[in-house]
């Protein structure tokens, strides 16, 4: 019975993946051998290992040109993921640094998810190669490794389209380009300019370059890796932390829309797009509720409390999870209040994570619908975003994928619980690695790290990031038995 997969020339397709990690690592290596620092070796090892296993699949599986199926798109984005992933933790894994094949798997899957989480005490003591490396993992993964993969695929014969839809399964996703890998090209052109204007912006508001760089790498993939213990809290910067505001706030705005600004100058419909004024306004009202906590909870000086409002709320909004201070300490209606921005995140079509503002508004409007045809039956009410209606099989997908979100934050929260973790942090804990937030409240707060966890926790969380980065549908359709059947 013929395999409703074509495997060889999908795990040939994975192949190019490893090339593309292999050279990719080429970065810290160049680091490595300028500085002469512990991470040479590691990182040559483990361009070593990804140009092998690369051979040995595009040597072995070459297959015939095909344009691939959906279901055949959604095992390669799978595959691509989970072994770019492996392949990532390798420097941290040889560098010996990292307790174990789990931690560095943990890290690694944490970077390329966006999701921030570490496992590290002590950060500043790694290399600055591999400190290097985490951060360029989370730029990578930002605008998506398969985003990247789409606008080469057409030279070795192979067709994007169905990695694009795969990649992009559960979001508003829009073509600006006739061909996908123009569309592909043009965003990756927006997400290394606006990279390349905060690695500027960052060195001229006190960041030595290696900071700028590693920084700009992280807040643009709305990652959150750091190179500094205290994340950006350790500059003590006022100018640091607003550039930082401002590119993390542009990371969690739909990047076709900003090309839409950026290259056809449609100030009026960037302004009046909707998604776009819900994520500015819910920024804005929980910045104020949480100065109004710390100044009356923690009698915190009215600018030090905005300050510190803003930074958190904006990090967190975006799933970049950056600290600039402790919110762990904060009144519980604050910590609270960010929970709630773990889960709504940034806008669709950007690095950011959570549920997406998009979906909790369709969400809102669907809830309005039903009370109006409480009152009116023989109503016909429509959902519309941005002037248009929102077909009723995209709304049900929605609510779908809600409910999907729902199920497996609660069974990773009870598995998390079983394995003796408390409530509160499991919760937490779940929630920042779904949403690829990284740092929670409990024990997985601002000051504290994922190094305490047993593995099987490490584990359910790394499931939990991935599964959150492919936005659910990806990661669990082939779980089904109906996806493999003809």
């Amino acid at each position: 019975m013929r395999s409703i997969i074509r495997w060889p020339k999908t795990l040939e397709l994975v192949g190019y993946f490893c090339l593309a990690t292999a050279v990719a690592l080429l970065l810290p290596l160049s680091i490595a051998f300028y500085l002469g620092d512990n991470g040479l070796w590691p990182i040559l090892y483990s361009i070593f290992w990804a140009l092998a296993l690369a051979g040995f699949l595009v040597g072995c599986f070459r297959g015939p040109t095909i344009e691939f199926t959906h279901r055949e798109a959604i095992v390669m984005v799978l595959l691509a993921w989970l072994t770019v992933i492996g392949l990532g933790a390798l420097p941290f894994y040889f560098s010996n640094s990292f307790g174990g094949l789990t931690n560095a798997v943990f890290e690694s899957a944490s970077g390329f998810t966006t999701t921030g989480a570490t496992i590290l005490e002590e950060i500043e003591s790694l290399p600055d190669s591999l400190l290097l490396w985490r951060s360029f993992t989370q730029w990578l993964g930002g605008m998506g490794i398969i985003l990247l993969g789409i606008a080469i695929l057409p030279l070795i014969g192979t067709g994007g389209m169905e990695l694009y839809r795969a990649e992009f399964s559960g979001s508003i996703s829009e073509k600006l380009k006739p061909r996908i890998t123009e569309t592909a090209l043009s965003l990756w052109g927006i997400y290394c300019s606006l990279t390349l204007a905060c690695i500027i912006a960052l060195s001229l508001a006190g960041m030595t370059l290696f900071d700028a760089v590693a920084h700009a790498f992280s807040t643009m993939a709305t990652g959150g890796f750091s190179p500094r213990n205290s994340s950006i809290g350790s500059f003590e910067s006022v100018a640091i932390e607003s550039v930082v505001i401002l590119f993390m706030f542009l990371a969690g705005i739909n990047f076709a829309l900003q090309y839409r600004l950026f290259r056809q100058k449609r100030l009026r419909r960037f302004l009046r797009d909707r998604e776009l004024r819900v994520f500015a306004g819910l920024i804005a009202i929980s910045t104020i509720l949480i100065t109004v906590s710390l100044t009356t909870g923690l009698s915190v000086p009215l600018s030090t409390a905005f300050r510190s409002a803003l930074f958190q709320v904006v990090s967190i909004g975006t799933g970049t999870g950056f600290s600039s201070s402790n919110f762990a300490q904060w009144a519980p209606f604050a910590q609270l209040l960010l929970l709630v921005l773990m889960f709504s995140g940034g806008c669709t079509g950007s690095t950011a994570g959570g549920l997406k503002i998009a979906r909790i508004d369709m969400l809102w409007q669907v809830i309005r619908r039903e009370f109006h045809r409480m009152v009116e039956r023989r109503g016909v009410f429509s959902i519309h975003m941005n002037g248009a209606a929102v077909p009723e099989r995209t709304i049900q997908g929605m609510l779908n994928l809600l409910y999907l979100a729902l199920i497996i934050n609660f069974s990773s929260c009870l598995l998390l619980t079983a394995f003796g973790v408390d409530v509160f942090t499991s919760i937490a804990a779940v929630a920042a690695s779904m949403f690829n937030i990284g740092p929670g409240l409990g024990q997985v707060g601002p000051a504290e790290n994922y190094s305490s966890f047993s593995a099987p926790v490490k584990w359910v969380l790394m499931f939990d990031m991935v599964a959150g980065r492919l936005e659910f549908y990806v990661f669990l359709v082939v779980l089904s038995r109906s996806f493999w059947r003809k």
